[in-house]
C-alpha cells in the first residue's frame, strides 16, 4: 500500500528522530518511506527547542491549502505535541521557484548555521519552465551542500522529498493531454537523480512521487486550483 501525505509527515518525522539518536560513528542510509520503522522515544529525548527550516517552491510553501495544513506546519505540530518542543519553523519556498530561484534566495538571507532539520523539495518548476536537465544536475547538489551547512554541517539533518507528479492533475492533463507520459518521465528522471545522489551521499531520501499518481482517480486528493495536493491528501 502507498503512504498517503499525513504518513509522509511521520515518515520525516520518524528520520529525523532516528538522527537525534544515532551515535556519532553512525551514517544515516536514505530509504524509501516503505522501510523506515518510527523509533522509539529517543534516548536522550530531542532537544527542547528545534529549529527547522524548509526549503522548495509551491509544494513547500502549500500551494491552494491553508497556511497550517502545508505539510512544514504539520511537521512542525507533530515535533512540538510529541516531545513537548518548542519548534521554530522557517520556510524558503515561493511557487514557481527554480533551483536557480531558490539558490538565490538561501544567498539573499543571512542564515544561521544552526537548524536541527533541513527538508528540500525542489525541481518541478525546471521541468515545467524546460530547463536544460543539466542545470539541475549542477543545481540540486549544490543546494543539498547549502541545506548540510544550513543543518549545523550534518547530512544528518537533512531529508530531501521527491517531486510530486503534476501530469496527473486535471490542470496537469488540460495542459499536456496525450503528453502526460512525457512529464512523467521526465520527472522520474529529476527524481532519479536526486534520489541516487541522496543514496551515494547517504542523505535520507523520501519518495512521495508515487502517491501524488493517484490524483486522477481520487480526486479529493487535488486542491481546489486543480495541481496542488488538497488538505485531505496533506
Amino acid at each position: 500500500m502507498k503512504p498517503h501525505f499525513k504518513q509522509i509527515v511521520t515518515i520525516i518525522f520518524s528520520i529525523f528522530l532516528l538522527s537525534c539518536n544515532a551515535e556519532e560513528n553512525s551514517t544515516p542510509t536514505a530509504t524509501n518511506p516503505p522501510v523506515v520503522t518510527p523509533p522509539k522515544t529517543p534516548e536522550p529525548p530531542i532537544a527542547s527547542k528545534v529549529n527547522y527550516l524548509a526549503l522548495g517552491d509551491s509544494y513547500t510553501i502549500g500551494q491552494s491549502v491553508c497556511a497550517t495544513c502545508r505539510f512544514p506546519e504539520q511537521l512542525k505540530t507533530s515535533l512540538a505535541t510529541m516531545y513537548s518542543s518548542t519548534v521554530s519553523l522557517k520556510i524558503i519556498a515561493t511557487t514557481g521557484w527554480t533551483t536557480s530561484d531558490l539558490i538565490s534566495a538561501i544567498n539573499s538571507q543571512n542564515l544561521d548555521s544552526n537548524y536541527d532539520l533541513v527538508t528540500l523539495l525542489i525541481g518541478v518548476n525546471n521541468q515545467y519552465q524546460h530547463k536544460n536537465f543539466s542545470v539541475y544536475e549542477k543545481e540540486f547538489p549544490e543546494l543539498v551542500n547549502k541545506a548540510i551547512m544550513l543543518a549545523k554541517g550534518d547530512k544528518k539533518n537533512v531529508v530531501v522529498i521527491s517531486i510530486p507528479d503534476y501530469s496527473y492533475t486535471p490542470y496537469g492533463q488540460a495542459l499536456v493531454g496525450n503528453q502526460s507520459n512525457k512529464i512523467s518521465a521526465e520527472i522520474t528522471q529529476y527524481n532519479n537523480f536526486a534520489e541516487n545522489y541522496c543514496n551515494t551521499n547517504q542523505i535520507a531520501f523520501v519518495s512521495i512521487t508515487e502517491i501524488t499518481r493517484e490524483g486522477l482517480n481520487k480526486p479529493d486528493l487535488v486542491a481546489s486550483d486543480g495541481l496542488h495536493p488538497s488538505e485531505v491528501s496533506l
